[in-house]
């Protein structure tokens, strides 16, 4: 991929947004990072999870569609919140530096009215949920807003983000059931080691730059250990999910299709190359498969 292909940093020319968005509107729509779609599946597929444990193999429809909706504006509302709190330190990093908020084309005040505008369409959705998962997800936010200021204080951000990012696991349970289960916890858990695994490999791309800003990481704190802990967490999202999928009553062949996910971790793991950018934005991206694999495996445990 040559550097033509790019504004600069992380944003990528000539995409859908320069082709068909409106001049004005284009800085808000990457600061929604509506240009990286990865960011709204890794969010949205948790809750997917929670619906299909929850549904015994029925499909609501529109709670899913609540759901991707909702995935979409959340996301959008968090990385506005990460690139406000973040703005100076993005600015020294050559891959966000010509973010909207780290170059200026945003203001922070205009930047503030873009969230607060995304937080009432948040709301909307909301309010289509019953009560449980009103005010399940209200908790959330607090989540939301510290996260940023972790890589300040702690050496495992990622561990936040991951309960934070899979908050929807929960809320699509209670938004069939009504109430918390310890299966659904344990799903949840599972999900944040996914988390966990996969931002590590994310943050590796930046873990240069983070050392001359003092922005800590969980790539930093592992360094050359990281394919060893990588195993681990991917070893331990696998066996949370599994147990959850015992403790559900899934058939067996919900554990032959997580087989397949676990398989693909174990390639992540093996293949990746934490010196090579490239190579790990490329497997940070195709967890969104291990998420589709974890989906079809609970579907699968539901139905045969």
């Amino acid at each position: 991929m040559t550097k033509k292909n790019y504004l600069g940093g992380d944003i990528k020319a000539d995409d859908w947004i320069d082709r068909h968005a409106p001049g004005p509107a284009r800085p808000y729509l990457r600061l929604a990072r509506l240009d990286r779609p990865i960011g709204i599946w890794l969010l949205l597929l948790p809750c997917w999870w929670g619906l299909a444990l929850a549904g015994g193999g029925v499909v609501e429809i529109q709670l899913f569609a609540l759901f991707a909706l909702g995935a979409v504006i959340m996301r959008a509302a968090g990385c506005t919140i990460n690139d406000m709190a973040d703005r100076e330190f993005d600015a020294k990093v050559a891959r966000t530096s010509t973010r909207p908020l780290a170059s200026g084309v945003v203001s922070l005040s205009r930047a503030g009215l873009f969230l607060a505008l995304l937080l009432l369409a948040g709301l909307a959705v909301l309010l289509s949920f019953n009560r449980t998962t009103f005010l399940l997800a209200l908790m959330a936010i607090p989540l939301v807003i510290f996260y940023p200021f972790m890589k300040r204080i702690t050496w495992w951000p990622q561990a936040f983000l991951g309960l934070t990012f899979n908050w929807g696991v929960l809320l699509g349970w209670t938004a069939l059931r009504g109430g918390l289960e310890p299966v659904v916890v344990t799903l949840y858990g599972g999900a944040v080691l996914w988390t966990l695994g996969y931002d590590t490999i994310y943050a590796h791309q930046d873990k240069h730059d983070d050392t001359l800003t003092g922005v800590k990481s969980t790539a930093l704190r592992l360094g050359e250990n990281t394919r060893s802990w990588l195993f681990v967490f991917y070893g331990g999202a696998v066996a949370s999910i599994a147990l959850a999928g015992w403790m559900a009553g899934l058939a067996p062949l919900f554990y032959l299709a997580l087989a397949v996910a676990a398989a693909h971790l174990c390639w992540q793991t093996a293949q990746l190359d934490i010196n090579d950018a490239a190579n790990c934005l490329a497997t940070f991206k195709s967890n969104m498969w291990t998420g589709i694999l974890v989906l079809a495996a609970l579907f699968m445990g539901q139905t045969a």
